[in-house]
């Protein structure tokens, strides 16, 4: 799964998460500042991640760092696949 594919996951999961459609999303979108994600709703995209695409996601690796912006959470996901594969 290649950047811009992981970029739209994470657009479909946070419109579902925030039960509005989003369509201005960037790399520099931030989560909670700019979408107003509290960390229920993290938990919900992070599920709806899993689903979508298969992530798994071990709470031991979930740094802050990660749900700074659309392109860190994205960083994350490729990051996370990559394990997965390897």
């Amino acid at each position: 799964m290649n950047r811009t594919e992981i970029i739209e996951q994470v657009r479909i999961a946070l419109s579902s998460v925030l039960n509005k459609e989003l369509t201005e999303l960037d790399e520099s979108t931030r989560l909670f500042d700019d979408l107003a994600l509290d960390s229920t709703s993290v938990i919900e995209l992070l599920m709806g991640l899993e689903d979508s695409i298969g992530l798994e996601i071990d709470p031991d690796d979930l740094e802050p760092e990660a749900f700074g912006t659309v392109g860190t959470l994205t960083d994350y996901v490729a990051d996370s696949l990559a394990k997965v594969s390897a």
